[in-house]
């Protein structure tokens, strides 16, 4: 950097006591060149880098790569078109950030368009913006091509090792309208998020479908399997086609629970509008008693009394009851965390804030890359362990035992 500021300060200097500053332009043309200078000396630093040795050196004898001129370029910058000369090596393996190859745009930018793009504009609004905040002229197919950056990292990230031992694993789906062979149809991401035993919480990854069956959760319990989760503790779940049974296949020793939230308004919408608070509050007695048998109980109370008018709710709860019921045989702590899929539909809604000016994609890739970008958002903010965590890990201690909790003490 000392090297840098000195070479752009000598010829600030030069530029100064020639006498050609007469005008606001010629000023601003200064601080273009100026510019120009400084990203030149950043690409020279940047191979300097890359071959490990300066220009010069005495040690670069030996080495095996070197130096090999220039490629002459104009890219698209903050201060509109920049023409640059890029340094090339002679095994061609260097990579410049600050000027990717086959891109005309400065990496500064492309981070700016992808920011936006996270944040829910258009390509079409994000083409406009440019202009103006740039002043440069970028179509949209540049655009989309920028924002296809990001597809090589989604691949990488969804293929990442994870952890061994997940204690809870949350799952749930958003929708989206998607073309497909000239039509628009609903596809669902089922987003996972896994508590680890240090107790923060990572997103385990997302598959697209167009319907949830066993064949389908089993994929993806397997896809886990295969990048190293060996165990699941908890698993926290809407009532998902399919799920019970793949689970008990790819992880046998799982606890399922299933949302009593998705399970209550699921039963709610049965009730007519008369009827809606006693019946919630009827409800409210099942989920909100202090164990398994009060609940149970409770849900033969509601069967007297609303079952004559509204059987498919009393079938729903009882046919479900083995996972309606997990969560009771938790202490409090973590029967807060399990009994609801809260936390993922929190992410959803992150998600939707963001491509709410996209009511239909293109493509299935787009729908990858929007909520992959809201996704990276999302777990940008945990940063703090689960609340209550050294009480809650004592907790799945005792139930689960050290072994499965993958701990060493």
């Amino acid at each position: 950097m000392d090297k840098l500021q000195q070479a752009i300060q000598e010829e600030l200097a030069n530029r100064l006591k020639s006498g050609k500053i007469k005008s606001s332009k010629d000023l601003s043309d200064l601080f273009h060149e100026m510019y120009r200078l400084g990203i030149q000396e950043m690409l020279k630093a940047e191979m300097d880098e890359h071959l490990g040795y300066e220009k010069h050196a005495p040690e670069g004898v030996e080495h095996p790569n070197s130096r090999n001129g220039y490629s002459k370029k104009k890219v698209k910058s903050n201060l509109g078109e920049v023409p640059l000369e890029v340094p090339r090596d002679r095994d061609a393996s260097f990579e410049p950030q600050l000027v990717p190859k086959r891109s005309r745009v400065m990496a500064e930018i492309e981070d700016n368009i992808l920011s936006l793009y996270t944040h829910g504009m258009t390509v079409r609004d994000i083409e406009s913006h440019v202009r103006e905040l740039y002043g440069v002229e970028m179509s949209e197919a540049t655009i989309s091509h920028i924002t296809d950056r990001v597809i090589d990292h989604i691949e990488q990230w969804k293929n990442r090792r994870l952890e061994r031992v997940y204690m809870v694993v949350w799952m749930d789906a958003i929708i989206f309208k998607v073309r497909q062979d000239g039509k628009v149809i609903d596809k669902a991401v089922q987003i996972a998020v896994g508590l680890n035993n240090n107790g923060y919480k990572e997103v385990l990854g997302m598959w697209i479908c167009q319907n949830e069956s066993a064949a389908f959760w089993m994929s993806v319990l397997t896809n886990l399997k295969a990048r190293g989760v060996e165990d699941i503790l908890i698993t926290s779940t809407d009532n998902l086609k399919g799920f019970v049974e793949a689970i008990k296949s790819v992880y046998p020793q799982t606890k399922t629970q299933v949302c009593i939230v998705h399970q209550l308004r699921n039963s709610l919408k049965f009730v007519v509008w008369k009827d809606k608070k006693q019946a919630a509050i009827a409800l409210r007695e099942i989920y909100g008693a202090p164990d398994a048998d009060i609940a149970l109980a409770a849900l033969q109370h509601f069967d007297d009394q609303w079952g004559g008018k509204y059987p498919y709710i009393v079938k729903s709860w009882r046919s479900n009851w083995d996972y309606l019921s997990t969560f009771f045989e938790f202490p409090l702590q973590i029967r807060k965390i399990i009994y609801t899929t809260n936390l993922i539909e929190n992410v959803n809604r992150g998600i939707r804030k963001y491509t709410k000016a996209r009511s239909i994609l293109p493509s299935d890739q787009a729908v990858e890359k929007v909520v992959y970008l809201s996704l990276m958002q999302a777990q940008k903010k945990w940063t703090m362990p689960q609340r209550d965590w050294p009480i809650m890990l004592t907790q799945f201690i005792n139930l689960f035992g050290q072994e499965r909790c993958n701990l060493q003490l």
